[in-house]
């Protein structure tokens, strides 16, 4: 219950309370009163019926009920000195003075109760106000381990929630900037040693191209191997600038129902040329399952997939694509005979810049995270199996109906 709550409805319980006490109060004051009254009413005619005991009961009632002149009645009393006043109920005026005593004793403790309820209202106030903001300068300092969090439920409670749940954001984010930095760092050392060693290259079998005399078969090796570096260099910033892309969220999906096979076929189109070169078998197998993806995106991912595969397969091995479809999910399947990935290196395989032991030395280490983001990007998910010397499985699933 909110704290001002709280003290309205002290204050009205209050403030009835002394309602119903001043009313108690009057009303047994008024009713002593008129107990007076009747009092001494009957004394009067108790002296009448004994000073003429011949009135019958009749004439008393009649007396008692015809009324009469009041004021006559007091001009002929004040001729024998006697006062009204005293005579009539000489216990009323003290009982009137009592009634308003008690009446304004009871008034006055139900203001000094309530100021000090305001008072006490008004020292938690500020000594909560106090607190939110010595809070808030730790938080603003860089100090997020100050636990704030309050049991009761009103105003201060809820706005001391809401800055703690402020609070937490910050700390994450904090250190979600701070790991972003320190990836940011490794990044930048990976790309430079990635990219000097081909641009190395490059400089020195220009120098040499430059220099003088060479022969032609020599120099056709060597603008083929620049060629060749020039191309390297060129697929690491596309996938890095890709990467970044899909870091800060600057890629818009766009989401459309397509057929799975033609999108599997197409990776394996696009790596014929590899597979053929190295003597790689690679079939598929997909029936008729509709994707409700980006064409583009997911086949990047899946060619990159199976490019790796194929770079860790022997000659006269194969690579296999498999698609299947459940009531809940889309599966695909992407396996090959190569020469597997050792325990220690597969729960790295999908990290960037990662190169296993049994990796190409011309491979970059990049093309599993790229595939890895863009499918978790469209709604999936991705997992890598292997046995050393087996083989490797990559295992794609996107869910029905999430996105």
């Amino acid at each position: 219950m909110k704290l001002s709550t709280k003290f309205l409805l002290i204050m009205t319980a209050i403030t009835a309370a002394c309602t119903v006490v001043c009313s108690v109060v009057l009303s047994n004051g008024l009713s002593r009163i008129r107990k007076n009254e009747n009092i001494e009413i009957l004394s009067v005619l108790s002296a009448v019926i004994e000073k003429y005991p011949n009135l019958s009961s009749r004439e008393i009632a009649e007396i008692i009920n015809s009324g009469g002149d009041a004021g006559k009645a007091e001009k002929v009393l004040r001729r024998y000195g006697i006062d009204s006043d005293s005579f009539i109920v000489p216990n009323g005026r003290d009982t009137y003075r009592e009634v308003m005593i008690t009446v304004l004793s009871v008034c006055l403790g139900t203001g000094l109760l309530e100021m000090l309820l305001i008072s006490i209202y008004g020292f938690i106030k500020t000594k909560r106000e106090k607190r939110l903001t010595k809070y808030l300068a730790r938080v603003n300092s860089g100090d997020y381990s100050m636990s704030f969090r309050d049991l009761t439920e009103d105003n201060y409670s809820v706005l001391s929630d809401e800055i703690y749940k402020t609070t937490m954001m910050l700390r994450e984010n904090s250190e979600m900037l701070k790991r972003d930095k320190e990836n940011l760092k490794d990044s930048l050392s990976d790309i430079s040693h990635q990219l000097k060693t081909p641009i190395t290259s490059i400089m020195i079998m220009l120098d040499n191209i430059l220099e003088g005399d060479m022969p032609d078969e020599l120099r056709n090796e060597f603008l083929c191997d620049i060629k060749s570096s020039s191309e390297h260099i060129c697929f690491l910033i596309q996938s890095l600038l890709t990467l970044s892309k899909l870091d800060a969220d600057a890629v818009e999906f766009r989401n459309d129902t397509v057929k799975l096979k033609s999108i599997l076929q197409g990776s394996v189109d696009s790596t014929q040329a590899i597979a053929e070169a190295k003597g790689v078998n690679v079939s598929l197998e997909c029936g008729d399952i509709g994707l409700v993806c980006d064409r583009k995106w997911v086949g990047e991912a899946i060619t990159n997939i199976v490019k790796n595969c194929i770079e860790h397969t022997p000659r006269d091995g194969s690579v296999m694509l498999l698609a299947e479809e459940t009531a809940m999910y889309i599966k695909v399947d992407i396996s090959d005979t190569g020469c597997g990935i050792d325990k220690k290196d597969l729960p790295h395989v999908f990290e960037r810049f990662y190169k296993g032991g049994g990796s190409d030395e011309n491979s970059v280490g990049i093309g599993l995270a790229l595939a890895k983001s863009i499918i978790e990007k469209s709604g999936g998910y991705i997992t890598a199996d292997s046995e050393k010397g087996e083989g490797s499985r990559f295992t794609i699933k996107f869910f029905k109906g999430i996105k």
